[in-house]
C-alpha cells in the first residue's frame, strides 16, 4: 500500500493544516498518513483564541521511526510539509525526507513553507522561517509558497507578474524542480493568481476573487494537497494546476454560499473529483 506522508498542523475543529489537506487527497484516491506538528482546538485566527500545543520534534521522529520499523518507507510516494510548531521540526523533517528518498528515490517532497502572513501577523515560532529558508526549501522537489514566502526565499520583491516570474526562476535555481506561487497578491488585477514555474515553462492560473466577511483559513493547505494529488494521479503539472485551481474555487464557492468561515470541504467534496468550474491555465 503506497501513500502520502503529510506532516502539518492539526485542528480538532474546522479545516487547516492536515485538517484541510488529508481529506482532499483521500477524496482524490490517495492513502494519506498524517503526522501532526501541532494539535490545536481550532486555527489561530479566532478572536477567542485557541488551545493546544506544538508536538515535540522527538515525538515526530518517534512516529516516523515506527513507520520505518514496519517497512513503510519504500511505499511513501510523496511527503508534504506545512505549518511547523517549532524550529527543531525542520531538522527532524530534513532527516525524514532523506530517509524516505533513500528508501524510494521516486518519492516527491512538496514543501509548503508556512512563515506567517504580514497582514495577519507572524504565526510561527521563532527560528522557523530561517530554518525553512536554510534547510527545507532548498530540499524540496516542489515548493508551494505564498508571495511573502517566495519573496523571503528568492530575495526578490514582487509588484508585477514580471517580478513574480523572476522570483520563481530565482527560487528554482536554489534547489526545487517546480515552484507554485499560490497567491500573488502583489499582482494587479481583479483575479486571484497562481504562478507555476519549472524548466518546462511558466503557467498562470487565475480565478475570480470571492468576498468573505472573514477570509477562510487553510486555503493554502488545500491548494498544496490538491495539486500534489493531481501530480501523483498522473496529471501533467499544468493539468494538475488547472484541476487544483477549479477544485479549490468550487470549495470556496460552497463556503461562500453556506455563509461559513470554515472551509466546506465535506459539503463540497465532489469538487476534488469533478470540479464544476473550468478556468483554463495559460502559458506565459
Amino acid at each position: 500500500m503506497k501513500g502520502v506522508l503529510s506532516i502539518q498542523s492539526h485542528v480538532t475543529y474546522g479545516h487547516a493544516g492536515n485538517s484541510a489537506a488529508v481529506f482532499p487527497m483521500q477524496r482524490m484516491g490517495l492513502e494519506v498518513w498524517p503526522i501532526h506538528t501541532v494539535h490545536f482546538s481550532n486555527h489561530t485566527q479566532y478572536n477567542q483564541g485557541w488551545t493546544g500545543k506544538a508536538v515535540a520534534g522527538e515525538a515526530i521522529a518517534e512516529i516516523f521511526d515506527g513507520l520505518e520499523k514496519i517497512g513503510v518507507l519504500e511505499n511513501i510516494r510523496a511527503i508534504v510539509t506545512g505549518y511547523l510548531g517549532d524550529a527543531s521540526h525542520c531538522d527532524v523533517i530534513a532527516n525524514i525526507v532523506k530517509k524516505a528518498k533513500a528508501a524510494n528515490p521516486d518519492c516527491l517532497y512538496l514543501c509548503d513553507p508556512v512563515m506567517g502572513d504580514p497582514e495577519k501577523g507572524c504565526i510561527v515560532s521563532d527560528g522557523v522561517a530561517e530554518s525553512l529558508v536554510g534547510t527545507l526549501m532548498p530540499m524540496a522537489d516542489i515548493l508551494v509558497p505564498n508571495q511573502f514566502e517566495l519573496t523571503r526565499f528568492a530575495g526578490q520583491d514582487i509588484h508585477s507578474m514580471e517580478d513574480a516570474v523572476v522570483a520563481c526562476e530565482k527560487a528554482l535555481a536554489l534547489g526545487p524542480n517546480l515552484v507554485l506561487a499560490k497567491h500573488l497578491h502583489g499582482v494587479k488585477g481583479d483575479q486571484f493568481s497562481m504562478l507555476m514555474a519549472s524548466n518546462q515553462g511558466n503557467y498562470l492560473a487565475q480565478r475570480p476573487h470571492l468576498t468573505f466577511p472573514r477570509e477562510p483559513v487553510g486555503v493554502g493547505d488545500m491548494i498544496s494537497a490538491t495539486f500534489l494529488a493531481g501530480l501523483i494521479n498522473g496529471l501533467e503539472a499544468q493539468q494538475a494546476l488547472e484541476h487544483c485551481n477549479n477544485a479549490v474555487f468550487g470549495i470556496l464557492e460552497e463556503t461562500a454560499a453556506s455563509n461559513q468561515w470554515e472551509l466546506q470541504l465535506i459539503a463540497g467534496q465532489k469538487q476534488f473529483e469533478t470540479p464544476s468550474n473550468s478556468f483554463k491555465v495559460a502559458q506565459l
